[in-house]
């Protein structure tokens, strides 16, 4: 017996929910993924034998997972990892992680083919840097579980699209969380999300042309995660692309689809079963604030 159930908390065209939709694949392998083809594309969870969100609570992280994580801080002996990463300790971790079902939680957020003037690694663009208490992003994930009491209803309010939010900046980079300038508010995230969101990060390694800022500080990086491009051949700036499929897929086959679609064949997006795509709109701000958001805009 096949379970499925529409996710409204969960549209397409936010980046934090399509990235969380499939962390969903990747946290449950039982778990497939597709999304509405009519109105707003909308994902679609389905598995066999259970209901998605039963499966979910069964596999959702502990606090002993997370801890077990390569990129957490203090791992295996290891030299700490935090924000700001040496050469030497990335990869120390990375050669202590080789064969570690989630070693890529490190290469989906750091490279050492891009090391900076300081002899620290490069992060990816859905690793952003925060101020003071957001300090990075193992931590920041961490944090969120502390509001996943009654984790079950939370799932399901979260995937409804009827959830509370918290205080809380969430992984650092989702634009739901902004408010105007003229705003008292703090910043407020959906931890459901948020930390699905980071396991759906699995697919995006980032990766360089081998340089190092040390030896010569004006050579750019090269610095690029996958599913980052340009947009057009006039446009230097790279952006996240990704799509809405129709056909229910598993992690598997969301990672072969992201290899084989280029947002910019339109022709082949019928045969490949995607209804819809969008590119990542950077949050421009003033000079001091570095906060770090992506929105959308529909190809």
């Amino acid at each position: 017996m096949s379970h499925e159930i529409i996710c409204p908390g969960l549209p397409a065209s936010w980046v934090n929910a399509w990235l969380a939709a499939v962390g969903v694949t990747v946290l449950d392998e039982r778990i497939r993924l597709h999304w509405t083809v009519n109105g707003r594309p909308t994902a679609v969870l389905s598995a066999a034998e259970i209901s998605p969100i039963d499966a979910l609570v069964e596999s959702w992280p502990n606090e002993e997972f997370l801890a077990d994580l390569p990129i957490a801080e203090h791992w295996r002996g290891t030299d700490p990892v935090q924000r700001k990463v040496s050469v030497k300790a990335f990869t120390q971790r990375v050669s202590m992680a080789r064969g570690h079902p989630y070693s890529w939680t490190l290469s989906s957020t750091m490279t050492d083919l891009c090391v900076d003037k300081n002899g620290e690694v490069e992060h990816a663009p859905f690793d952003p840097a925060g101020p003071g208490s957001i300090k990075w992003l193992h931590h920041r994930v961490t944090k969120l579980q502390a509001y996943l009491d009654n984790l079950e209803i939370k799932l399901q309010a979260s995937l409804m699209g009827y959830a509370r939010r918290v205080g809380d900046n969430g992984l650092g980079f989702d634009y739901t969380r902004l408010k105007s300038s003229g705003d008292t508010m703090e910043k407020l995230t959906d931890p459901v999300v948020e930390t699905l969101a980071f396991f759906g990060l699995r697919l995006f390694p980032v990766r360089g042309n081998g340089v190092d800022q040390r030896l010569d500080h004006r050579v750019s990086t090269g610095k690029r995660q996958r599913g980052w491009r340009t947009s057009s051949p006039r446009q230097n700036e790279l952006r996240f692309h990704w799509p809405a499929w129709s056909h229910p897929l598993d992690f598997t086959g969301i990672d072969a689809l992201m290899d084989v679609w280029n947002p910019a064949h339109r022709s082949t997006w019928e045969k490949l079963g995607i209804h819809a795509g969008w590119n990542s709109v950077k949050f421009k701000t003033a000079a001091p604030d570095k906060t770090r958001a992506f929105g959308s805009e529909r190809l």
